[in-house]
């Protein structure tokens, strides 16, 4: 006879673990599902080659950052998700090639005054204006990162928000493969 009149029995352990595996499981599909969805479209392989003149007024080429890894950092200063990531590519930028990438911010001079306002200095910063480079690595929304290892070839790739630690993370695992 069952004394458990209101009904709340719990279900096997081995029952609720299986059911909390399913679930992140179906998580898990779901953020690969999304990530690779972002992902259309975006450059694999090796790098395009690129010369463009910084901020700063130096000529460089990508070709030049080879030997070790680089992250290739697209952004704008109208986006809210990169204004988060700004702390972790500045303190990034500090311990490995970092280039920058301005995405539809306006001309030279309205990067040049959001950068000062923002005090971000230790960038490398190409100001993308006309979007021909963004159009040549398939950006479709910012922030956008590649890091590419030491030969120039696309290791990783993402779309959206990326923790600093997530980014070294990816810059040491390229510079490991090589």
């Amino acid at each position: 006879m069952n004394t458990n009149l209101l009904g709340d029995e719990q279900p096997p352990k081995k029952r609720r673990w299986l059911r909390w595996l399913l679930e992140a499981l179906i998580i898990l599909a779901i953020i690969f599902g999304v990530r690779t969805w972002q992902q259309r479209g975006m450059l694999d392989g090796e790098a395009p080659d690129f010369e463009r003149t910084t901020l700063s007024g130096d000529l460089i080429h990508l070709d030049n950052y080879r030997g070790k890894p680089v992250l290739l950092h697209f952004w704008a200063n109208w986006c809210p998700m990169c204004e988060l990531e700004q702390g972790s590519i500045s303190s990034i930028a500090k311990d490995w090639k970092v280039i920058t990438v301005a995405f539809q911010s306006g001309g030279t001079e309205e990067v040049q005054r959001y950068m000062e306002r923002e005090n971000i200095t230790e960038w490398v910063t190409i100001v993308d204006e006309d979007g021909a480079l963004s159009r040549q690595y398939g950006i479709k929304g910012v922030p956008t990162n590649y890091v590419l290892d030491e030969e120039g070839v696309i290791r990783f790739r993402e779309v959206g928000l990326s923790s600093g630690w997530g980014l070294r993370l990816r810059l040491w695992i390229a510079d490991w493969l090589v």
